[in-house]
């Protein structure tokens, strides 16, 4: 079964782990008999989500773009938008969004992320910024304020990638800055293009493209994620805003050898592009750590992928990112040059083809800095980057754009052991509505 397509649990296979919801802490226990607080319908909400697209294998998610498990989601979205008599919509590129007041307004302030996942992702990665943005709508009207601007929630289409390849698909599209013709033509391990599976989905693909009126209508874009590391954790902090992202990319290197019996050809008559493979992704540690950036080869292909035949094509995915665009740069380059030499120690051809590249964003500093001074009264939340690519990234080219981060006890993340505390997915949501009540309300 390939990555593409949700795959059918087995009838005999075990009962799936109890769907996650966010962990309580002794400090979050509420008493039974107290009445229900505002943000009570976070957890309802988390449970009705947390069952959708789950894999009875993993426990982990598997909510690819434009699949079944695709579908739910954005119907769990809609109903959301519909219950709190929202006004919905979906737009060209497939993002959907839900509206307190007319956004032809303009000056809107926006927040949300996505529903999608990595293969066996975990349950916060993007859905626990829909969530809490619903739940802190929530909030916002429990407490009788009333908004001067219009208010959004949206869930961008294919942020993660997982099916296509290329991530932020919706923004992209949305920002101008993804060719439509080619977003088309991204086609899954499945075979299946971007296009035919929007088709199947329901939606125009040759609609997809630009969409600048949309974007003038929002005056802020504020995206609350969970924290994919431990920064906030280290510092005992509940809730953090980012300061910027840093740049990263996707290269694909395709390692050309001689396909071969494993069990007859003399080692020193291999072309064996595994070899030279594996040099690399050693290689790429290694320039990765002298570096101070990061760099991941988390995806191979091989062909022709026998236990007993040397191979004749060891295609691998790297993804790297550092602190700045001229490090990871030479990073990049030095993992290819660790290649080219290795290669040809080995008789095999390297090529290497860079799929997708993101640059540094800075997050604007007066609406980071005024998210900073709402959080913290006292003293202001803390601000840290991330090495993650967001939708908020590819947004801030044309909205002022700005992250709030959820603790996240070990940092793990793309991974079904990722989960955040009761009490700082609470506090998440209380820190949504206090941006809100700050940026829209006053």
């Amino acid at each position: 079964m390939t990555s593409g397509e949700p795959q059918t649990a087995d009838a005999n296979a075990p009962a799936p782990p109890a769907a996650p919801t966010p962990a309580a802490s002794a400090a979050g226990t509420r008493d039974p008999a107290a009445p229900a607080a505002p943000g009570d319908g976070f957890l309802t909400m988390w449970r009705d989500l947390a069952v959708l697209g789950r894999s009875a294998a993993s426990g982990g998610y598997r909510r690819y773009a434009w699949t079944p498990a695709d579908a739910d989601c954005r119907a769990w979205f809609r109903a959301q938008a519909d219950a709190r008599g929202l006004a919905y919509e979906t737009d060209r590129n497939g993002n959907q969004w839900a509206w307190l007041g007319d956004p032809a307004a303009g000056g809107a302030v926006v927040t949300g992320s996505h529903l999608d996942s990595v293969p066996d992702g975990g349950a916060f990665d993007g859905p626990l910024g829909v969530v809490s943005a619903f739940a802190a709508l929530d909030l916002l009207r429990a407490r009788g304020a009333r908004p001067r601007r219009p208010l959004g929630v949206v869930n961008f289409a294919d942020e993660e990638g997982a099916r296509f390849g290329l991530a932020c698909v919706g923004s992209r599209l949305t920002a101008g800055q993804l060719d439509p013709d080619a977003a088309r033509a991204l086609t899954g391990a499945d075979g299946v293009s971007l296009a035919a599976a929007m088709e199947r989905a329901g939606h125009d693909p040759y609609a997809i493209g630009p969409d600048p009126e949309r974007l003038a209508r929002i005056g802020a874009f504020v995206e609350l994620h969970i924290e994919q590391g431990r920064a906030l954790d280290l510092a005992g902090r509940p809730v953090g805003v980012a300061s910027a992202i840093w740049p990263h990319g996707r290269w694909r290197f395709d390692f050309h050898g001689e396909a071969n019996h494993a069990g007859t050809t003399r080692l020193e008559d291999r072309r064996d592009p595994m070899l030279t493979y594996a040099t690399t992704v050693l290689a790429a540690r290694k320039k990765a750590r002298l570096a101070g950036a990061l760099a991941t080869f988390g995806k191979v292909a091989v062909e022709p992928n026998g236990v007993n035949a040397i191979a004749s094509l060891v295609r691998g995915w790297l993804d790297s990112r550092a602190p700045d665009e001229e490090t990871l740069a030479a990073v990049v380059a030095a993992i290819e040059q660790a290649a080219a030499e290795r290669g040809a120690r080995d008789g095999v051809r390297v090529s290497v083809t860079r799929e997708s590249f993101t640059p540094v964003v800075e997050f604007a500093h007066d609406l980071r800095d005024r998210l900073a001074a709402l959080l913290g009264p006292g003293e202001p939340a803390p601000v840290l980057p991330t090495g993650a690519g967001h939708d908020a990234g590819i947004l801030s080219a044309a909205v002022p754009t700005a992250m709030l981060f959820v603790r996240n006890p070990t940092g793990v993340s793309h991974s079904p052991a990722e989960h955040a505390a009761e009490d700082d997915c609470a506090a998440g949501v209380s820190a949504l509505a206090d941006v809100w009540e700050g940026l829209a309300c006053r």
